[in-house]
């Protein structure tokens, strides 16, 4: 299978790292276009995929990601879709547009799905968002399903949620990192080396996700099982709630989704 990608910017090339990670394909099979920045010539040299120059390398490709800024996408699709091979399947991964828009400039001869990712996609533990054209055939969406669930857990949603969806799982990850950087800062008050301060937080928040996730368990009822009463857990969670911790994060997804 050959892939095209149109875009390597932050969320392009951390797909392209998770698909070549995973060893989905080889390089050979990997085509990417980028723009004037230079940024996909020194990408290349990096992970060794192949330069597309022109569009007209499309058409050997079976799956094709865009991943352009959300003021392009379209205009680029319209000038990709003549070089688009009859019933491959285009994933974007740009916003600004619905999945009916990303239709009618391909064509209806191309298989349309609209894809929020985040750049934890790139170790291939990302969480992924994704609404399909109507009509598609099964087995089209069964290929879309099979790339993308290389680079993490997808959920298919209806797509006035995608926007939601993409705020919460695509910009969290800045909120999850301040709140880390925060974490070992107190960790280093507290006289901890910074290096060794980093590593807990992080394997502490990679844990307390992966137990949530397998024992489903509410996140109160969690939180609960660590708050001994009169315990220190309490009194630091008493601490954040007394600064507004939960307003603040509820907050910031809302700007963030405005």
């Amino acid at each position: 299978m050959n892939i095209g990608f149109i875009g390597a910017g932050h969320m392009g090339s951390a797909m392209i790292k998770g698909l070549l990670n995973a060893s989905f394909v080889s390089p050979e099979q990997l085509f990417v276009k980028g723009g004037s920045s230079g940024t996909v010539e020194a990408l290349q040299k990096e992970l060794g995929f192949q330069l597309m120059q022109d569009y007209q390398e499309l058409k050997d490709c079976q799956i094709i990601f865009i991943a352009t800024g959300a003021k392009i996408v379209l205009e680029v699709l319209k000038e990709a879709a003549p070089f688009m091979a009859k019933e491959s399947i285009l994933i974007s991964v740009a916003t600004g547009h619905t999945v009916k828009e990303a239709q009618a400039a391909v064509g209806k001869d191309i298989h349309v799905v609209h894809a929020i990712p985040n750049t934890p996609v790139s170790v291939n533990e990302g969480m992924i968002g994704a609404a399909f054209a109507e009509g598609m055939p099964a087995s089209a969406k069964e290929q879309a399903l099979k790339v993308l669930e290389v680079l993490g857990k997808v959920e298919e949603v209806n797509e006035n949620l995608l926007g939601t969806f993409g705020t919460v799982a695509g910009c969290s990850p800045a909120f999850v990192d301040i709140f880390m950087e925060a974490l070992a800062d107190g960790a280093v008050m507290e006289g901890m080396p910074r290096a060794l301060a980093y590593d807990v937080v992080a394997q502490m928040l990679l844990g307390s996700a992966k137990l949530a996730i397998e024992t489903q368990r509410h996140p109160g009822e969690l939180k609960d099982g660590v708050t001994s009463p009169g315990g220190s857990t309490i009194k630091g969670v008493a601490a954040l709630e007394k600064n507004g911790f939960r307003y603040a994060v509820m907050d910031a997804v809302k700007q963030a989704n405005s």
